[in-house]
Formats: structure tokens, C-alpha cells, sequence
């Protein structure tokens, strides 16, 4: 697989503030990677830096094959953004702005499709484009910004908290345009802290803490380093064996069943001792994707990161953003 997105010993540093303080990550073509951490981690500021909004402050980043920070314009042709707190020109209608947001990054290559696709997204999210941006609550701002993303043919979508307002129906369309983008051959990039959802979506994840990479990997080889909760009825069962067992952690006897937490690695060592022991009503629950969070986070004290003392950057990084849309605009 190729890699799409490539950050290496990436630091972005607001004043005495460290945003990004080495951060490593590798994002392969075609797969849905999920980027999680709390709130203040340096998943935005990460973003911004894709996005050649802000300029990291030492270390390298390209995505596509190109320098963010030098080559913002031709990269925006080929990616589409969302960002978690969508804002919106009060006069103009929600349609307008999606068609406004299409043509800034470039238009689109075939304008029949990308209306097909656009009125599907719009019934599909239950989505007025005819009200005025002043008119939409946030949850319908948000979904403003998924529609101009997901209408367009990008290479790879960059989702920051993207279902952020939606209610539960409309996360499952979410769920199921992000799965088609990616079966059109798209790439994302998905920052979250919601985690039913990175672990509904994604193939990988990354877990971000303090603004380094603390794991990664596939779900299932990030499983290992948790446990697994194993529970039975506790009528006449004698549990010393377990007892016995490395794997076994924490066993306990409540409300009439049995608990213990078991290496996910080495549950088939329990297996045949309560085959043995003729425990009924056996449950044997596999780690959460916010159990493998919570062992990075258990002390969130002290994470807030620069992107929360400066959400907006440094000036120039503002006035940056104001010459990229110009530049969009022109071309």
C-alpha cells in the first residue's frame, strides 16, 4: 500500500506551548484511519498543519506527495476537509455554500455526477439547502460541510470530529458515504473521540497523547494489550483454579456471577478450565476500543495543548488562510 499521508518528528510549538511534540504518522491509500485523543491532544492542530493552515515548527509532513505549506492550492484540488465547528455566511443558502465551497477547491471534473451526488447526500442527511446559513442549527451546519465534502470525487478526506451535532440516523448515513467513498478509492483520515465510531469505520488507528503517536495499529493487534472480561453464574462453582491462572486478573464474586479480566491473548488457556469447572451462563466480553483509549488516558490532567490556548494560530498562520482562500478563489 502506499502512503498517503506521512508526518515525521512533526513539532508545532505556540510560544512555550509544545502542540506537537514529535509526532509520527503514516496513513496507507484506501483505508479509513482513525485519530483519536481527548480534546486538546494535537488532533487539530495535526489538521491544520495538513491542511498547510498553520506551518509546523520543526520536522516534515506531506500528504499526496506534496508539501502542505508550499503546496496548498494543488492539494486542496485533491482533498476535502471537514472540519468539527462549522461556521456558515448568514445570507447565502446552505446549497449555495455548498456549491461555493465546491468551486474554491476547484470544482469538480464531472458536474453532472457531483449534482446526482449532492441532491442524494442532501435527502439522505434530511437536509434543507434552500434556508439561509443564519437558519441552521449546528447539527444542519455540519451536515452543510459533509455534503460539500463527500459531493466531491476526492482523493482523501481529512474528518475532524466530523459527526459532531448529528443525531444517531444520521451518523449511520455518515457511516455508510464514508464506506463508499472509500470503495470509490478514497483515503480518510478520521479525527474522533468518539470511539464506537472509529471502531465501527476504521482499518487503523493512531493514538495521539500530549501531541505524540502513544500506539497504533490494527483494531485487532491493538486488542491484545487489554483484557477481556469473562463472567458466569457463581452457583456451586469452586474458582480456585482459576485462581492458579497467570492470565487471570482481578477475580471477583458479585451479584451472583463470577468476574475476572483475562489477557485477550491468552483467553484459550481459560477456555478448557471452565469447560472443566461446567460454569454456565458464560460471557466473555473482548476489549473496547475506549478500554485500549483509557489505558493512555487514564489521568487526563494537564493535556491541554496549544491548540486550545490558540485555536486560530499565530497571525500569520491567520493571514495564510486568508491569501489561500484568495488564491482559491483567483484560480
Amino acid at each position: 500500500m502506499d502512503t498517503i499521508i506521512q508526518t515525521v518528528d512533526l513539532h508545532k510549538h505556540f510560544g512555550r506551548v509544545r502542540a506537537l511534540d514529535g509526532l509520527n504518522l503514516e496513513v496507507q491509500r484506501g483505508e479509513i484511519h482513525g485519530f483519536l485523543g481527548p480534546n486538546g491532544a494535537g488532533k487539530s492542530t495535526t489538521l491544520r498543519v495538513l491542511l498547510g493552515l498553520a506551518r509546523a515548527t520543526s520536522g516534515t509532513a506531506t500528504v499526496l506527495g506534496l508539501d502542505p505549506w508550499t503546496q496548498s492550492v494543488e492539494l486542496h484540488r485533491r482533498l476535502a476537509y471537514v472540519p468539527g465547528d462549522v461556521r456558515l455566511w448568514p445570507n447565502i443558502s446552505g446549497g449555495e455554500t455548498i456549491d461555493l465551497l465546491s468551486r474554491l477547491r476547484g470544482g469538480t471534473s464531472d458536474a453532472a455526477a457531483y449534482r446526482q451526488r449532492k441532491a442524494r447526500l442532501c435527502e439522505a442527511l434530511d437536509f434543507d439547502p434552500g434556508k439561509k446559513g443564519r437558519a441552521y442549527s449546528k447539527g444542519n451546519r455540519q451536515k452543510v460541510a459533509l455534503i460539500a465534502a463527500l459531493a466531491t470525487d476526492a482523493e482523501i478526506y481529512l474528518l475532524d470530529e466530523p459527526t459532531s451535532g448529528l443525531d444517531p440516523l444520521m451518523e449511520a448515513v455518515f457511516r455508510r458515504e464514508v464506506l463508499a467513498a472509500v470503495d470509490r478509492g478514497a483515503t480518510v483520515l478520521l479525527s474522533s473521540h468518539i470511539l464506537s465510531e472509529v471502531e465501527i469505520l476504521c482499518h487503523r488507528v493512531s493514538i495521539i497523547r500530549a501531541g505524540q503517536v502513544v500506539d497504533g495499529g490494527t483494531l485487532d493487534s491493538l486488542r491484545h494489550l487489554t483484557r477481556s472480561e469473562v463472567s458466569f453464574a457463581a452457583d456451586g462453582v469452586d474458582t480456585r483454579a482459576l485462581g492458579e491462572l497467570g492470565t487471570v486478573h482481578e477475580l471477583t464474586s458479585d451479584g451472583g456471577r463470577v468476574k475476572f479480566g483475562a489477557d485477550s491473548d491468552r483467553i484459550a488457556e481459560v477456555l478448557p478450565v471452565l469447560g472443566a469447572m461446567g460454569v454456565k451462563g458464560l460471557i466473555i466480553t473482548p476489549p473496547s476500543l475506549e478500554e485500549l483509549f483509557l489505558r493512555h488516558y487514564g489521568d487526563t490532567s494537564g493535556l491541554a495543548r496549544g491548540e486550545d490556548a490558540h485555536p486560530e494560530g499565530t497571525e500569520g498562520e491567520r493571514a495564510r488562510r486568508r491569501h489561500l482562500l484568495g488564491a482559491r478563489s483567483r484560480d
